[in-house]
This record gives structure tokens, C-alpha cells and sequence, in this order.
């Protein structure tokens, strides 16, 4: 495999919302960067797991759609021009020399080597899969189409009966949105409180009180009924046993993600439960030079916002500008004084 060696002010390990927005805070402070993500596009799981879920805690959008969300970040990055190598994992992490003219080195599963003066790490929480239902005849299922982890377009549920399993954000979000156009939508869930959003928690049972969604409650998922292939029912359970099928075409299980931080978990940055210790002040980690974001990042007080990934990528950026400028001052200044390349 031929190796590519890429010099770079900052290298910003993952693609999501707290990376591309590093690549924004960087480059107004003249710091180019080099963003690495294992997914084959930009946007993390918004974009990997669920582009069409309309998030609604993000300033000035009382509702945004996590697609649309990337391709506004993505714009906002693109006149700091940054180098994207999507479809690759970082490997290897190491320091080469010391002081000002030291330089942090990545090793990419796709041959490439980047050097940089410094490395923001918004991996996210790593690696992603979804936690899975162990039902009987589950693979067939999922080859077929008829039991899936995401919703990649909603159209697609137009007219079908949807079973939603879960008690999270995801379950109840996609509820409300599905609603709109699948022919039925149940929610499976165990117990009668959600774990969602207070707000959307009281406007699925709005929902439910208007016959618009029915909430199987206190069930869980027990079989499968169909071809094999192709759904016919879900089959569900109380905790004592009760059983009681749903008609169903497709089943949509939200049990949240099975993660796992890779190689990251061996370059010695001071886990904590599978995250990354950061200084609340800088989000700089225990390796000098090396910074996490967003979801990994974890200190006292830590709140999973994507607005919060959004503040620490600013934090690092500025944390990091004295390594890229050795000596020079930054004297801030807000955007609307300073504007962006290509701007106005």
C-alpha cells in the first residue's frame, strides 16, 4: 500500500457535528485541517442513522433535519477548504520530536500519514451498531427490509404499518414524524414513562389520546410473524407472559447503539467508561496536544448536546491556535466584524 504523508495544522478525527464545526472555528482562526471519519460521507450517525429526524434543540431552528443540519455545516466549513479522507479509521497515533517543531502522526487503515501540529478527537462514541432485538428468524428479517435500525428517508414508510420498539428520543421522535405518513404506527414500550424529551414524551401521548399512534404498554417484543423475509406481525409480551400480535410490516427496534472506541481506546488518553477525560477549560486530554469533542469528550458537568459539541470545538480551536502561532497573540473577534473567506 502506497503511503501519503500530508502536512496540516490540526487533524480532526470524525466527521460529525462537533468535527465539522471545528473545521469552522479552526480555519477562523487561519488553521487548516485535515478531517478523517470511517464512514464513507461526512455527518456521522446524522447522517449514517437517521438524516431525515428532524432535531429541535439547535439555536435559531425550531426544527431541523440532522441531513439538513450536515450540508449547513459542511457550507460552513468549505471556505477553510478542508481535506476530507472519508472511509478510513485512524490506526495509530504518535508524537514525532518535541517542543514547537514536534508534530503529532496518524496512521489511517488507508495508508496515509498526517502530520499535525494538533489533534481534535470528535469520534463521537466511536464505532456504531445498533443494539439488537434477539428474536427468532431476526437476520432474515433485516435482509429482507422488514426490520431496520434507521430511517434513511420517510417516504419509504408511506401507507405501511410500523411497529417502533423503545422508550428513548429515537422511538418517540420517529413516531411523530411516521405518523404523518405510515397507514398505523405502534410503539412498543415497557413501562409508561419514555425516556424521550419531556416535550415530545407529552406530545406522543397527545397523539395516542387522538388515535393517531397506539402505544402497546407494558410490552416487549417476543417473535416475529411473516415469510422469513417479509413481516406480517410483531408479536409482543407483557412481563407475565401475556402475548399479543400486531400487524406489521416493518419493525423499527430503537435500543440505542452498541459502541466501541477502536484504536483510540490504546493511545493512552485516560478513559473514563469508554470516553475521553478532557479539561472542561480547553477540552485538551492527558496526551499534550491531542483534544476531544462532542460525544467522546467527557469532564463534570457534561451535558450530550450537539450545541455543546458545537461550544467545545470553539474551545479547542482557540486552545489550540498558540501551538499553530507560537508567540503570536489572538486577539478575538466576533464574525460579523471579522466575516469568512468568500464572505461578506
Amino acid at each position: 500500500m502506497t503511503q501519503t504523508s500530508i502536512e496540516t495544522d490540526v487533524a480532526v478525527i470524525g466527521a460529525g457535528p462537533a468535527g465539522l464545526f471545528a473545521v469552522f472555528e479552526c480555519g477562523m482562526l487561519r488553521m487548516k485541517c485535515v478531517v478523517i471519519d470511517a464512514l464513507d460521507a461526512v455527518g456521522g450517525q446524522c447522517s449514517a442513522l437517521y438524516p431525515e429526524k428532524p432535531i429541535y434543540d439547535i439555536p435559531a431552528h425550531p426544527a431541523i433535519d440532522a441531513g439538513a443540519l450536515i450540508e449547513r455545516l459542511e457550507a460552513q466549513a468549505a471556505p477553510f477548504t478542508p481535506l476530507y479522507l472519508l472511509g478510513r479509521r485512524v490506526e495509530t497515533l504518535a508524537r514525532e520530536g518535541e517542543g514547537p517543531e514536534g508534530r503529532l502522526v496518524l496512521g489511517t487503515s488507508g495508508g496515509d500519514v498526517v502530520r499535525a501540529r494538533a489533534v481534535i478527537i470528535a469520534a463521537g462514541a466511536g464505532a456504531f451498531g445498533p443494539n439488537r432485538p434477539p428474536l427468532e428468524g431476526l437476520a432474515g428479517y433485516e435482509a429482507g427490509g422488514a426490520v431496520r435500525y434507521l430511517v434513511a428517508r420517510r417516504e419509504e414508510y408511506r401507507g405501511k404499518r410500523v411497529v417502533i420498539a423503545g422508550g428513548g428520543d429515537s422511538a418517540v421522535d420517529w413516531a411523530l414524524s411516521l405518523k404523518e405518513v405510515a397507514a398505523k404506527v405502534t410503539v412498543v414500550h415497557r413501562r409508561p414513562k419514555f425516556r424521550a424529551a419531556p416535550e415530545s414524551a407529552a406530545r406522543l401521548d397527545a397523539a395516542a389520546a387522538r388515535g393517531e399512534v397506539e402505544l402497546a404498554i407494558p410490552y416487549q417484543l417476543h417473535g416475529l410473524e411473516g415469510d422469513g423475509t417479509s413481516l406480517t406481525a410483531v408479536v409482543l409480551a407483557t412481563l407475565k407472559g401475556e402475548t399479543k400480535a400486531v400487524p406489521a410490516d416493518v419493525l423499527l427496534p430503537f435500543y440505542g447503539l452498541s459502541t466501541e472506541l477502536g484504536p483510540v481506546a490504546e493511545w493512552g488518553l485516560g478513559l473514563d467508561r469508554h470516553h475521553v477525560a478532557v479539561e472542561p477549560a480547553t477540552c485538551a486530554t492527558s496526551m499534550d496536544g491531542v483534544y476531544a469533542i462532542g460525544d467522546i469528550a467527557t469532564y463534570p458537568g457534561k451535558l450530550k448536546l450537539i450545541l455543546q459539541g458545537f461550544s467545545e470545538a470553539a474551545m479547542a480551536a482557540h486552545a489550540i491556535h498558540p501551538r499553530v502561532f507560537p508567540g503570536e497573540a489572538l486577539h478575538f473577534e466576533y464574525s460579523t466584524s471579522k466575516g469568512v473567506p468568500g464572505g461578506h
